[in-house]
């Protein structure tokens, strides 16, 4: 039958048989020539987008997943645009193939938005110039998509006017040659960074400026997290991102705040205290946010002695907002980061909050009410510190309830991170311990940009209209971030206001200014190219999946907070509905029964499942309220590819993994098993398998599960074996692809250790939602109404 898979060899023959005879029933799929004439022609698509177009009945094929994780599709673009257009791992489009009208969008049903990673680590070409060229009209940075009339006039790829070429873009500083501005860095680079002058700055580049606001109340104690937050940073200290002016600074907090005097000279740091947090002030203004090379041994006097200070607290109380009121205070002439780390609910002074969570209340419609902030103090003071560039990160190392919604409005608004350990124990909870470890070694020192500004710019006719992520909108396209980290992501939605028909491209360029740890001011830049279709066929070729779930993620994210649960969860479900139906309409004559898709979007339902079991949507009784939120505030910062694994892990099989297909690295080899659907019935018992979810995990038939939540740790024994081997190259490789290194961890073949990877086998009946197959055809009958 056209265009259906048989599966793979070792298919159980009865479930075999079971398909051969289902499959009668169905009627034999078109080929493409006549998809083709149905659907108004090809436009000379090339042999990828074909493959991206074949049908796909979803009730009859049973083995999706391509044998390794999805790539971007590549865009219909000529082979010297590809060469330089900017790389999806930075910036993706949900569609490759930008519709005429929107229109034609209406019409495919599918949304229109991009997903950026634009601080991510990368290697990129510096330019140091008198003249940054840009369009004197729409003010686009020049790019390898701006077209040279002459060698003295330019046309801008966004708004099409001619701008001059300035005279000392005549030479080429690379070839060093005159007379070919074609040849510049600039316009043979998507990625690009600048060192801006003068033009590009407020005031003067701040220092690097770093304070830690620390909790040590009994349940910090308790949890014990204050001696390994110390010795990371004791370890650490030399490798702050920064330069000679570096500036550190320290608060600690129960139910008063202590400072500390850590100025050059004393022989030991001084602790002062101001007890009354209903009227927090500064006890001295010059001694306590210091130059980390002048006050060094001070520093590391204070890390080495403050777990001791505090180990017999009783006090139980908690003045969160207190301290971040003089938190602010004490930032305010500099700007920098505050890393602020709390264990429990905040119960005094300014921002103090009840708990709102009742274990037998966690159905959806109990728990809606208490996904938005109890108050808006931490969302007023962020927006305080999002103005004088100050990023404010949160680390909760909570056992209990601490109001998550609250508490991440202090992050999601000035552009910082949240870090979420649930249970966190230093004793009981080895595994949340471990990866807080390694989540700090992180933190600390990779890269971070200061004061930043981020526009995003699109050919005339697009138009922006709603940013996800953690920033401020100063105004409708310029966001606010006052600090960027490479591990964060952005995305926004976009509809088309006119009409594309004039343009055989579109164009989209973010702008990210900020200042470096070394105080110099810089402008990072990304061109992104697509080639603009009128025939509906085109647009299906070109869509991207995944940055199509991600976008939508984000949208029900924002959808479930100013609305409800359940709306959110009925949009995902449409838009599988939506996807089908107007697929369905444009190959009637041909196809009529079945569930039919491009292959391109063949995975699309299977992972509107996984993002409905997803803790940030799901609908069970067993989530808490706590877990939703930072599910909510990941999927709206993390990076497409970390995002993915969360929504639908990675399964691999490893008791057979071998060189066949393997990747030749330098002088290593890395072995490339494929990707196995997420159901119990991909595993066997006498196998072992690995799953990775983006943070990493193994048993001793080895179970093995990339993941944050597992309890059971270990690591991989080291044989002098060829499996042993492969495995342990495999396993390093996926551990070096990624910012945060993961936690790997042993499972055992027991019900209690094995729990936390069957929860994430999707395809599979839960307690958080249907199976894949039910799923369908609950979809199915949605489209038959």
């Amino acid at each position: 039958i056209h265009g259906s898979k048989c599966g793979p060899p070792k298919v159980n023959c009865s479930v075999f048989g079971f398909r051969v005879k289902l499959l009668v029933f169905f009627k034999p799929f078109p080929n493409l020539s006549q998809l083709s004439a149905a659907l108004g022609g090809l436009s000379g698509v090339p042999e990828l987008e074909v493959e991206a177009l074949r049908p796909v009945n979803l009730l009859q094929e049973r083995n999706l997943l391509p044998p390794r994780p999805l790539e971007a599709p590549e865009p219909n673009l000529s082979a010297d645009l590809k060469k330089v257009n900017c790389s999806p791992q930075t910036f993706r489009c949900t569609l490759t193939s930008i519709p005429q009208t929107q229109a034609l969008l209406n019409k495919a049903r599918l949304p229109l938005g991009l997903v950026l990673h634009p601080f991510r680590d990368l290697q990129l070409p510096v330019i140091t110039s008198n003249t940054i060229v840009r369009c004197r009209f729409c003010r686009t940075y020049i790019n390898p998509f701006v077209t040279f009339l002459d060698q003295r006039r330019w046309k801008c790829n966004l708004c099409y006017r001619v701008n001059d070429v300035p005279d000392e873009f005549m030479y080429n500083p690379v070839t060093r040659s005159y007379g070919e501005p074609h040849k510049r860095p600039e316009v043979q680079n998507a990625t690009v960074e600048f060192i801006a002058s003068s033009d590009y700055m407020l005031r003067p580049p701040q220092p690097a400026a770093y304070l830690f606001v620390l909790d040590v109340s009994h349940n910090a104690v308790e949890a014990g997290y204050l001696k390994y937050f110390c010795e990371a940073l004791l370890d650490k200290l030399d490798k702050l991102p920064g330069d000679a002016r570096t500036k550190v600074g320290f608060l600690t907090f129960d139910n008063t705040v202590h400072f500390y005097n850590l100025q050059e000279g004393l022989s030991q740091p001084q602790m002062l205290v101001v007890s009354d947090v209903d009227d927090i002030f500064i006890p001295s203004h010059d001694s306590l946010m210091v130059n980390l090379k002048e006050s060094k041994e001070l520093v590391k006097d204070l890390l080495t002695s403050l777990p001791a200070m505090f180990s017999q607290s009783k006090e139980t109380h908690s003045a969160l907002g207190p301290a971040l009121q003089a938190a602010l205070k004490l930032m305010t002439p500099t700007g920098g980061r505050i890393s602020v780390f709390q264990t429990q609910l905040p119960s005094l002074g300014a921002g103090a909050l009840q708990s709102r969570e009742e274990p037998n209340q966690r159905s959806s419609s109990k728990v809606e009410p208490h996904l938005s902030p109890a108050t808006d103090f931490y969302k007023k003071l962020a927006l305080d510190c999002s103005g004088l560039q100050i990023g404010v990160d949160l680390f909760l190392l909570s056992s209990q309830y601490a109001d998550l919604a609250s508490l991440a409005c202090i992050s999601k608004y000035s552009a910082g991170s949240v870090f979420s350990y649930p249970s966190f124990h230093h004793i009981h909870n080895p595994a949340q311990l471990e990866k807080f470890q390694k989540d700090l070694e992180r933190y600390l020192t990779r890269k971070i940009g200061f004061e930043a500004v981020m526009r995003i710019r699109c050919t005339k006719g697009l138009s922006i209209h709603t940013f996800h992520g953690n920033f401020f909108v100063r105004s409708t396209d310029l966001l606010s971030l006052a600090n960027v980290n490479p591990d964060s992501a952005f995305a926004v939605q976009m509809s088309i206001e006119d009409t594309l028909a004039d343009s055989s491209l579109a164009c989209f360029q973010a702008a990210l200014l900020y200042t470096s740890c070394k105080g110099k001011r810089r402008i990072r830049v990304h061109t992104l190219c697509l080639p603009v279709v009128n025939q509906l066929t085109d647009v299906y070729a070109g869509a991207d999946v995944q940055a199509i779930t991600c976008l939508l993620a984000n949208m029900a994210i924002d959808r479930s907070v100013s609305s409800s649960l359940s709306d959110a969860r009925d949009a995902l479900e449409n838009a599988v509905v939506d996807l089908i139906s107007a697929y369905k309409s444009n190959v009637s004559s041909l196809q009529t029964s079945g569930m039919v898709v491009p292959a391109g979007l063949r995975l699309f339902p299977l992972y509107i499942l996984a993002l409905l079991k997803q803790k940030a949507l799901r609908t069970d009784t067993s989530t808490r309220l706590d877990e939703r939120i930072f599910s909510m505030c990941e999927f709206k910062t993390q990076p497409l590819q970390q995002l993915m694994r969360m929504v639908y892990p990675d399964l691999y099989r490893l008791d057979n993994i071998s060189d066949q297909g393997a990747l030749h690295l330098n002088d290593s080899v890395v072995p490339q098993p494929p990707l196995l659907h997420l159901s119990a019935e991909r595993l066997s018992r006498d196998g072992a398998f690995l799953m990775d979810c983006g943070n990493v995990s193994v048993s001793h038939h080895l179970f093995m599960m990339y993941s944050t939540h597992t309890h059971t740790q270990g690591h991989l024994p080291e044989l002098d074996t060829p499996l042993s081997e492969r495995v342990r190259a495999f396993v390093d490789w996926l551990q070096d692809n990624r910012g945060f290194s993961s936690n790997l961890h042993v499972l055992k073949d027991d019900a209690s250790s094995k729990l936390p990877f069957f929860q994430q086998l999707v395809e599979d009946r839960s307690e958080s939602g249907s199976s894949y197959q039910d799923f369908l055809q609950h979809i199915q009958l949605q489209v038959s109404k």
